[in-house]
């Protein structure tokens, strides 16, 4: 399955993201199918390829979360943001206890 990724570029500290379309499951510095853009997320720019983008995106290519955001953002895409960013620590302790729990029945 394809999808529309990032891959990161540039010098430590000073990375740059190469939007590609490759196999969902490849490494980052694995073959990409296609290179769409890019962002700098420093300066706040980018320059992405709408024709190519909505050329894979028919043909099933599905962007991950972060990309689509970016794509919605430049308004490639219409829809609503997804969140990405990751759960606290203090959800994450939350939600076993809000979660349902059965009684468990002794016999003796």
């Amino acid at each position: 399955m394809l999808a529309i990724k990032f891959k990161k570029t540039g010098k430590k500290h000073q990375k740059h993201l190469r939007v590609i379309v490759a196999e969902k499951k490849s490494k980052l510095n694995g073959k990409n199918v296609d290179d769409v853009g890019w962002v700098n997320p420093y300066e706040k720019t980018a320059r992405l390829d709408k024709e190519k983008i909505l050329y894979w995106i028919g043909a099933g290519a599905k962007p991950t979360p972060s990309v689509l955001n970016l794509l919605i953002k430049n308004k490639i895409v219409k829809g609503k943001k997804v969140p990405v960013h990751a759960k606290s620590k203090k959800e994450r302790k939350a939600e076993p206890a809000s979660a349902p729990q059965t009684e468990k029945t002794e016999q003796e």
